[in-house]
Protein backbone atom coordinates (compact mmCIF):
# COMPACT_ATOMS: atom_id res chain seq x y z
CA UNK A 1 0.00 0.00 0.00
CA UNK A 2 1.46 3.56 -1.38
CA UNK A 3 1.41 6.16 1.81
CA UNK A 4 -0.46 9.26 0.89
CA UNK A 5 1.70 12.38 -0.03
CA UNK A 6 3.19 14.18 2.90
CA UNK A 7 0.84 16.97 4.67
CA UNK A 8 -2.24 15.14 2.88
CA UNK A 9 -4.59 13.28 3.59
CA UNK A 10 -5.25 9.64 1.99
CA UNK A 11 -7.68 9.88 -1.38
CA UNK A 12 -10.77 10.08 -1.00
CA UNK A 13 -13.23 9.46 -3.73
CA UNK A 14 -16.93 10.60 -2.70
CA UNK A 15 -19.88 10.98 -4.58
CA UNK A 16 -22.06 13.89 -4.71
CA UNK A 17 -25.89 14.24 -5.64
CA UNK A 18 -25.67 16.24 -9.18
CA UNK A 19 -28.25 18.48 -10.48
CA UNK A 20 -30.02 15.76 -12.42
CA UNK A 21 -30.40 13.75 -9.57
CA UNK A 22 -28.07 11.04 -10.93
CA UNK A 23 -24.58 10.47 -8.81
CA UNK A 24 -21.37 12.62 -10.29
CA UNK A 25 -17.83 10.91 -8.64
CA UNK A 26 -14.99 12.98 -7.43
CA UNK A 27 -11.46 12.09 -6.11
CA UNK A 28 -9.41 14.04 -3.98
CA UNK A 29 -5.69 12.45 -4.72
CA UNK A 30 -3.64 15.17 -2.63
CA UNK A 31 -4.30 18.82 -1.35
CA UNK A 32 -3.60 19.98 -4.84
CA UNK A 33 -5.25 17.69 -6.83
CA UNK A 34 -8.52 17.15 -7.85
CA UNK A 35 -10.64 14.91 -10.11
CA UNK A 36 -14.25 15.63 -10.51
CA UNK A 37 -17.16 14.67 -12.82
CA UNK A 38 -17.96 17.55 -15.24
CA UNK A 39 -20.89 20.02 -13.62
CA UNK A 40 -19.59 18.18 -9.97
CA UNK A 41 -17.24 20.00 -7.12
CA UNK A 42 -14.27 19.87 -5.53
CA UNK A 43 -13.68 20.73 -1.37
CA UNK A 44 -14.09 24.65 -1.95
CA UNK A 45 -12.45 24.89 1.36
CA UNK A 46 -8.97 22.84 0.38
CA UNK A 47 -8.55 25.13 -2.67
CA UNK A 48 -9.46 28.70 -2.32
CA UNK A 49 -8.24 30.20 1.09
CA UNK A 50 -9.90 32.28 3.42
CA UNK A 51 -8.36 35.36 1.61
CA UNK A 52 -5.56 36.65 -0.25
CA UNK A 53 -4.78 37.24 -3.76
CA UNK A 54 -6.00 34.08 -6.20
CA UNK A 55 -5.20 33.92 -9.77
CA UNK A 56 -7.67 31.70 -11.29
CA UNK A 57 -6.67 29.92 -15.00
CA UNK A 58 -9.34 27.78 -16.97
CA UNK A 59 -7.78 25.44 -19.67
CA UNK A 60 -9.90 23.27 -21.82
CA UNK A 61 -8.13 19.68 -22.32
CA UNK A 62 -9.72 19.17 -25.77
CA UNK A 63 -7.68 22.51 -26.95
CA UNK A 64 -4.42 20.48 -25.43
CA UNK A 65 -3.77 18.03 -29.02
CA UNK A 66 -0.37 17.84 -28.95
CA UNK A 67 2.67 19.45 -26.82
CA UNK A 68 2.54 23.08 -28.18
CA UNK A 69 -0.86 23.59 -28.11
CA UNK A 70 -0.51 22.73 -24.45
CA UNK A 71 2.33 24.80 -23.77
CA UNK A 72 0.74 27.58 -25.77
CA UNK A 73 -2.35 27.34 -23.91
CA UNK A 74 -0.87 27.37 -20.30
CA UNK A 75 1.46 29.95 -21.90
CA UNK A 76 -1.12 32.75 -22.86
CA UNK A 77 -3.64 32.42 -19.49
CA UNK A 78 -0.84 31.26 -16.94
CA UNK A 79 1.47 34.42 -18.54
CA UNK A 80 4.47 32.48 -18.96
CA UNK A 81 7.69 34.87 -19.25
CA UNK A 82 9.38 35.42 -22.26
CA UNK A 83 12.31 32.90 -21.56
CA UNK A 84 10.03 29.76 -21.43
CA UNK A 85 11.85 27.09 -23.27
CA UNK A 86 8.79 25.06 -24.89
CA UNK A 87 9.69 21.51 -23.11
CA UNK A 88 8.64 19.63 -19.99
CA UNK A 89 11.41 20.71 -17.49
CA UNK A 90 10.33 24.63 -19.02
CA UNK A 91 6.50 23.98 -18.25
CA UNK A 92 7.64 22.45 -14.59
CA UNK A 93 9.61 25.26 -13.89
CA UNK A 94 7.23 27.76 -14.82
CA UNK A 95 4.30 26.00 -12.80
CA UNK A 96 6.18 25.98 -9.61
CA UNK A 97 7.53 29.34 -9.72
CA UNK A 98 4.58 32.17 -10.76
CA UNK A 99 5.76 35.02 -8.56
CA UNK A 100 5.00 36.93 -11.98
CA UNK A 101 1.30 36.34 -11.24
CA UNK A 102 1.79 38.32 -8.20
CA UNK A 103 -1.31 36.27 -6.58
CA UNK A 104 -1.05 34.68 -3.17
CA UNK A 105 -2.91 31.28 -4.64
CA UNK A 106 -3.37 29.69 -7.97
CA UNK A 107 -6.25 27.76 -9.42
CA UNK A 108 -5.56 25.66 -12.31
CA UNK A 109 -9.42 24.37 -13.82
CA UNK A 110 -8.97 22.21 -16.97
CA UNK A 111 -11.99 21.28 -18.59
CA UNK A 112 -12.36 18.14 -20.31
CA UNK A 113 -9.04 17.23 -18.48
CA UNK A 114 -9.44 13.59 -20.09
CA UNK A 115 -8.83 15.04 -23.66
CA UNK A 116 -5.43 16.10 -22.98
CA UNK A 117 -2.67 15.44 -25.26
CA UNK A 118 -4.65 12.25 -26.28
CA UNK A 119 -2.22 10.71 -29.25
CA UNK A 120 1.04 10.39 -27.54
CA UNK A 121 1.10 8.68 -23.52
CA UNK A 122 4.30 9.91 -22.86
CA UNK A 123 3.51 13.73 -23.22
CA UNK A 124 0.36 12.90 -21.36
CA UNK A 125 2.01 11.29 -18.67
CA UNK A 126 4.65 14.31 -18.30
CA UNK A 127 1.93 16.48 -18.44
CA UNK A 128 0.23 14.99 -15.38
CA UNK A 129 3.50 14.42 -13.68
CA UNK A 130 4.22 18.43 -14.14
CA UNK A 131 0.90 19.19 -12.54
CA UNK A 132 1.41 16.87 -9.90
CA UNK A 133 5.03 17.82 -8.99
CA UNK A 134 4.09 21.89 -9.20
CA UNK A 135 1.17 21.38 -6.86
CA UNK A 136 3.26 19.06 -4.47
CA UNK A 137 6.12 21.58 -4.91
CA UNK A 138 3.83 24.44 -3.71
CA UNK A 139 1.86 22.46 -1.13
CA UNK A 140 1.23 22.87 2.78
CA UNK A 141 3.79 24.29 4.86
CA UNK A 142 3.98 23.89 8.46
CA UNK A 143 4.70 27.02 10.22
CA UNK A 144 5.08 27.63 13.95
CA UNK A 145 1.86 29.54 13.98
CA UNK A 146 -0.16 26.59 12.03
CA UNK A 147 -0.54 25.02 8.34
CA UNK A 148 0.05 27.38 5.39
CA UNK A 149 -2.91 25.73 2.25
CA UNK A 150 -1.81 24.78 -0.87
CA UNK A 151 -0.43 27.48 -3.00
CA UNK A 152 -1.59 25.56 -6.23
CA UNK A 153 -4.57 24.08 -6.54
CA UNK A 154 -5.02 22.11 -9.65
CA UNK A 155 -9.18 20.74 -10.46
CA UNK A 156 -8.90 18.46 -13.36
CA UNK A 157 -12.96 17.95 -14.95
CA UNK A 158 -13.73 14.98 -17.57
CA UNK A 159 -17.04 13.51 -18.63
CA UNK A 160 -18.00 11.43 -15.29
CA UNK A 161 -17.16 8.05 -17.44
CA UNK A 162 -13.93 8.91 -17.66
CA UNK A 163 -12.99 9.72 -13.91
CA UNK A 164 -11.78 6.74 -12.33
CA UNK A 165 -9.53 6.11 -15.03
CA UNK A 166 -8.00 9.71 -15.06
CA UNK A 167 -7.86 9.17 -11.40
CA UNK A 168 -6.18 5.51 -11.65
CA UNK A 169 -3.51 7.21 -14.11
CA UNK A 170 -3.02 10.22 -12.02
CA UNK A 171 -2.61 7.83 -8.95
CA UNK A 172 0.30 5.53 -11.53
CA UNK A 173 2.45 8.92 -11.92
CA UNK A 174 2.30 9.08 -7.80
CA UNK A 175 3.75 6.24 -7.41
CA UNK A 176 6.57 6.34 -9.93
CA UNK A 177 7.33 9.72 -8.13
CA UNK A 178 7.29 7.87 -4.70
Amino acid sequence: MTQPPKGSRPEQESSLLGPDGGFEQAFHLAPWLHVVATGGSAPLDEILPASGNVYVARLNGADMSDEMSTFRQFGELLKFPDYFGWNWNAFYDCLRDLQWLSSDHHVLIIESAESALPEDDDARDEFFRSLWRAGQRWSYVKRPEGVTFSRLSVVLSCDEGAVSGLASRLRGVQERLG
